[in-house]
């Protein structure tokens, strides 16, 4: 008799109910969130079958955590059901609403035994290509929190210290730059940046580490941190001063994370074996190629096509049809992360690639906006990405945007 399992997974325990495939209840347990508790779960599915030949499917409504960890061995197929379509299966089994731990423990393991062809199992990714996952994914998190604060330090400097913003905005990194913050933190308000001589600016230059044109910047940001501009109360400005310094020290912690995490992922991703094809397409870098990689995975079967890859991606149309009625519009349920690492990607490859720009342009003469011209620009690259992964050869750009050339006959016509 087959058995399928589901877990209904919390923080401090985690209900499993087993089922037939006659829809009875063999086995149901409620274990603790620890080393004994998993050994309780591994011990009661090898009472009911579970063995090297015969694993038992799981499915749980997450993808990462100590239980994925410990069920992922062997060729055990793990379905990861997303909480919405588990909260849509609870409804058939009762229109009362009710819900439970060990009820949606039942959901997911019946969940499997009718509609498991339906759902896709958790890919078979290399340890390689996880580690490059969390290495991504907290550097692409980092990289966001660094953010957030450059926009709370730009917003706060707007209210007081607009000669900084004059400083820095126009240049590369804008306030991320160690010497934008190496000044902020030596003058917070601007009564002490009118005061800074140009052996001071020179100084604070030095240990951000620059080291060309030292003189020519430190003149002009004394001519811009002396210029003329409306001014708080001394009081108020130094309140500001204290609440700049507060929010440089969390935005300096966020870019150093950022940094060291960098260095993590390049030498991660730079192992990988699929690293040289990555690398090989046009607009990707270390970074973003690093991105696309942990979301896309290396299990060389966990799409079918080229086509499951684009609408994992979300850069494939989705098609509402009923009777006469027909609405094509973008697709909003998708791998977020990789859409982002995509949208960079296909805007990068604009000047990386001089057939992707045309083929930009040729969209956005077609009429597409520039997010819609920018999503069938990914939507040409994942393709081409999945085909060289399948085949194991580098990107090629004049195969990639190669025209189909017209039939005879049809050209004669």
């Amino acid at each position: 008799m087959k058995i399928f399992c589901g877990i209904d997974w919390a923080e401090s325990h985690h209900d499993i109910a087993l089922v037939d495939e006659d829809g009875e209840l063999p086995a149901k347990r409620r274990i603790a969130d620890d080393a004994a508790g998993y050994r309780l779960l591994l011990d009661l599915l090898a009472e009911h079958g579970d063995c090297s030949e015969t694993l038992i499917p799981v499915a749980i409504e997450t993808s990462r955590g100590p239980p994925v960890a410990v069920l992922r061995t062997g060729d055990r197929k793990l379905f990861a059901i997303s909480p919405l379509a588990a909260a849509r299966y609870r409804d058939r089994h009762g229109v009362s609403r009710k819900k439970s731990d060990p009820g949606d423990a039942l959901v997911l393991a019946n969940i499997l035994r009718t509609d498991m062809p339906m759902h896709r199992p958790l890919p078979a990714d290399s340890d390689q290509s996880r580690a490059v996952t969390v290495l991504a994914r907290a550097q692409q998190d980092a990289v966001w929190n660094r953010q957030q604060f450059g926009n709370q330090i730009r917003s706060l400097l707007r209210e007081y210290y607009p000669a900084a913003l004059e400083a820095f905005q126009t240049k590369a990194g804008g306030l991320a730059r160690p010497d934008a913050r190496t000044l902020l933190v030596a003058a917070p308000t601007p009564a002490r940046a009118a005061k800074l001589s140009l052996a001071q600016l020179r100084a604070a230059l030095k240990r951000a580490g620059r080291t060309r044109g030292v003189d020519a910047e430190a003149e002009r940001l004394r001519d811009l941190l002396r210029s003329e501009h409306p001014r708080h109360p001394k009081a108020v400005e130094d309140a500001f001063g204290h609440q700049l310094l507060a929010l440089l020290k969390q935005f300096e912690a966020a870019c150093q994370v950022g940094d060291d995490l960098a260095q993590a992922v390049e030498t991660a991703f730079r192992e990988h074996p699929d690293a040289e094809i990555y690398l090989s397409f046009p607009g990707l870098g270390v970074q973003l190629a690093a991105r696309v990689l942990a979301e896309i995975g290396d299990d060389r079967t966990r799409f079918a096509d080229a086509r499951g890859l684009k609408a994992y991606a979300g850069s494939a149309p989705i098609t509402r049809a009923s009777g006469k009625k027909s609405y094509v519009g973008r697709r909003t349920a998708k791998n977020d992360r990789l859409m982002h690492a995509g949208f960079l990607w296909a805007f990068s490859s604009l000047r990386a690639s001089p057939d992707a720009d045309a083929h930009y342009r040729r969209r956005r003469d077609h009429g597409d906006w520039h997010a819609a011209a920018q999503r069938n620009l990914l939507n040409r690259l994942l393709g081409q990405l999945f085909h060289c992964l399948q085949n194991r050869r580098p990107f090629d750009e004049q195969l990639a945007f190669a025209v189909p050339q017209r039939p005879a006959s049809a050209v004669a016509a």
